[in-house]
């Protein structure tokens, strides 16, 4: 049967139902890999973001493509936090929690808060599905579950009643289970389904039975809700109060993608995309793969290697040249990145960071790249090193890396990370005439060429395009003659050339904007942080100011060069604490490079810092 819409429900509202405004909610869904958990995350926060809510996501993948089927290793989850206020994380503990099954109960219960809302389908508490997660006694009929309020669906059940009358098979019908879920929670927070059932429509045209039944879950999840008085009241999260201007939800991993369109747009160059899919990269390679119309040019090529050395070749031909990757790539790119360096060509790597070593745990965050990034070459090789903070920032910095690497005549890594490619945010579009433009200055002289004369202001070398009457020049790995760009084994030229390259990268500092301070200059605390715990830090850092405590935060976008001011406001501080997912690889270079005894504050489980936890961390310095 098929549902009446959603406004024809609000007469039939139980009258003993509240509705109760609330400032904020965290939800999480959690399921197999196959129960559609990431599809209903993003569906939900989609249907907030047109609410006009504040939004902050996390994905939680398994880090098995396909582990077996209701067991732990095989849980995705998707989190979300949406408010009427600016938030800048997807919270800690979850107000409410729909579990598929005893895996998916499993693994999240422990960040459910206590009096927590808990939607469980109680079809999959089988015998054979607690024994795969490990349950010794059923914990629906136990009171393992007592302080929380449980919700008990036969939801697969459920789903496959309403879709009875539904031409699909019955495999296809319990896959809409999610949808019925979703219902469920959508009824829980007052929302409406109408972006959901056109979103279903636009991602099954053409497959009318699977819309008709994807719908009628939804709408049955919804209806049985209401008829049931499954709950005594339901919520209502006011909007935001945003900056004006338009706003849509956005992934740090397509905010890196636009970002390339703005950067070729800008630059009035084609933009060359040379990669080899690897989690969690893969996605900027396939999303610039659909904008040709822009002319984006991209390549998959059959290997990392091949990925940076096409690259390469691009920026030689004149391109903007980008090569995406994730941690094990930016090993295999190493020795081409030297390349890169002694041949001064402008390359922009992009390395979004995983758990390693090795294969580690793909799919989850952790920013131990850092080391890698700064030194992993042979050779006295520097070049730039930035990093995004938020999902939205990769845009801009994906801009500012082609920016540094057209000016400078040099590669470029911009580190992401797993918490800020799929995780998401409102971002307010910008206006293409407020981007920074890149201007690109060919070398036009074509008599007296000197390939690698400095120029005054930037030490930046010509860029030459290929095939160009009287700019022929020498390529290559081998060290260059200063000026002429000949093969030299000259012991003081290549002391020189060295020098040379090595000031070029540090005197980008004096090219940076200038360092932001959330909160006082002087203080008791201060803590530093770069990359995606941008959220966690200011959430902590705000609270605790608010708490009357005299801490304050900078977050680091430039790693290399730092920017100048950071050693003065580090020396205004009793303790520099710096936070970071790997053992503490910033801490170790700013201890290195100004002498100053920072702590590092660090974590390595292949999720991101929650606020509290990082809250109780930052109180054992400031009761001191």
């Amino acid at each position: 049967m098929i549902m009446a819409d959603i406004d024809t429900f609000t007469s039939t509202i139980p009258l003993t139902v509240k509705r109760i405004p609330i400032e904020t909610a965290v939800i999480h869904f959690a399921g197999d890999s196959g129960d559609g958990m990431q599809v209903a995350g993003l569906q939900f926060t989609q249907s907030c973001t047109s609410l006009g809510n504040d939004v902050r996501t996390y994905p939680d993948f398994p880090a098995e493509i396909r582990a077996p089927q209701g067991t732990l290793a095989g849980v995705s989850g998707f989190q979300l936090s949406f408010s009427e206020k600016n938030i800048h994380t997807p919270g800690d503990k979850y107000d409410a929690l729909v579990a598929m099954n005893p895996a998916a109960l499993k693994v999240t219960i422990q960040n459910l808060k206590p009096g927590g809302i808990l939607i469980i389908d109680e079809d999959k508490f089988t015998d054979k599905d607690l024994k795969k997660a490990h349950f010794t006694d059923n914990p629906l009929e136990s009171s393992q579950l007592a302080e929380f309020r449980v919700i008990r669906l036969p939801m697969t059940s459920l789903t496959l009643k309403a879709l009875e009358a539904i031409k699909i098979s019955r495999p296809q019908a319990r896959k809409c289970k999610n949808m019925f879920a979703l219902g469920v929670v959508y009824w829980l927070y007052h929302h409406a389904l109408e972006d959901t059932k056109e979103w279903i429509k636009d991602r099954f045209k053409d497959q009318e039975d699977i819309i008709e039944a994807n719908i009628t879950a939804l709408r049955s999840g919804y209806h049985y809700a209401i008829t049931t008085e499954l709950f005594a009241e339901h919520y209502n999260v006011k909007a935001a109060t945003l900056p004006k201007g338009e706003y849509r939800q956005i992934t740090g991993n397509q905010a890196l993608a636009w970002g390339c369109v703005a950067a070729s747009k800008q630059s009035g160059q084609s933009l060359i995309v040379c990669g080899y899919p690897i989690t969690p990269a893969s996605d900027i390679l396939h999303l610039l793969a659909k904008y040709t119309q822009f002319g984006i040019k991209t390549f998959q090529a059959e290997d990392e290697i091949a990925a940076i050395g096409a690259a390469i070749g691009a920026a030689f031909g004149g391109s903007l040249a980008l090569t995406t990757t994730s941690g094990p790539g930016l090993d295999l790119k190493s020795e081409a990145l030297g390349l890169a360096v002694m041949t001064e060509l402008p390359l922009v790597v992009v390395d979004v960071q995983r758990a390693g070593p090795s294969t580690g745990m793909p799919t989850k965050v952790e920013q131990s790249d850092l080391l890698t990034a700064m030194y992993g070459r042979h050779g006295e090789c520097p070049l730039p090193v930035l990093a995004a903070a938020t999902p939205g920032d990769c845009f801009y910095m994906i801009i500012e890396a082609f920016r540094l690497a057209i000016t400078y005549m040099t590669p470029v890594i911009l580190l992401s990370d797993a918490y800020l490619a799929n995780g998401a945010e409102p971002w307010k579009i910008p206006h293409i005439d407020d981007l920074t433009k890149l201007n690109i200055d060919f070398a036009q002289q074509q008599t007296g060429f000197l390939p690698y004369a400095r120029d005054p202001k930037t030490g930046s070398r010509p860029w030459a395009i290929p095939g160009t009457p009287g700019l022929e020049h020498r390529i290559g790995g081998l060290e260059k003659q200063h000026e002429t760009g000949n093969i030299s084994y000259d012991p003081q030229n290549h002391q020189k050339m060295v020098n040379l390259r090595a000031e070029k990268i540090q005197g980008i500092e004096k090219d940076l904007p200038p360092l932001e301070v959330l909160g006082e200059k002087v203080g008791k605390v201060l803590v530093i942080g770069w990359g995606g715990t941008y959220g966690a830090i200011r959430s902590a850092v705000e609270d605790l100011q608010f708490s009357g405590h005299r801490i304050s935060a900078v977050h680091l976008r430039y790693l290399n060069p730092l920017q100048q001011t950071l050693h003065d406001i580090m020396k205004g501080f009793q303790h520099v604490l710096v936070v970071e997912l790997n053992t503490g690889q910033l801490c170790q270079l700013l201890r290195a490079r100004f002498l100053i005894d920072a702590k590092a504050i660090t974590k390595v489980e292949g999720k991101p810092f929650g606020v509290g936890e990082l809250k109780e961390r930052l109180l054992g310095y400031l009761e001191n």
